[in-house]
């Protein structure tokens, strides 16, 4: 058996497999989640100042909110983890699903047709090369 608290052998198990990656994550973005990906499609795999350059210039709305997550993931990699902005590069990006409010628009002779405000939240990966 295990020496220790079972808090503890817990903590020493969790930080061996911690995700030591930068990243950045946006919660409750108020955008579908397949308008988010085209955005994520296109910078997937591409150097960080490639990528702030799409996002930049890319007409979509959720360009704007990428572009923001970007610029956190890249403060948090010289920040928090000693790594050199030019050597980082997106590694994985993708948007899940999140709540989706529902709201109610009325239509003729009484009836009510549901509206779907979709919301997703936007992860960021980094890595360096």
């Amino acid at each position: 058996m295990a020496k220790g608290h079972r808090t503890q052998i817990k903590r020493t198990r969790n930080e061996e497999q911690r995700d030591t990656r930068p990243s950045a994550k946006l919660s409750y973005a108020r955008v579908s989640a397949s308008k988010a990906a085209f955005v994520l499609d296109a910078i997937r795999g591409k150097d960080l100042n490639t990528a702030i350059g799409i996002v930049t210039y890319s007409p979509r709305y959720a360009s704007s909110l990428i572009k923001k997550l970007l610029e956190s993931a890249a403060a948090n990699a010289e920040n928090n983890n000693s790594m050199k902005r030019e050597n980082l590069y997106v590694e994985e990006c993708f948007a899940n699903e999140a709540p989706t409010m529902k709201r109610i628009k009325p239509r003729a002779q009484g009836r009510a047709y549901r509206i779907l405000k979709r919301t997703s939240n936007i992860t960021v990966i980094l890595n360096e090369k």
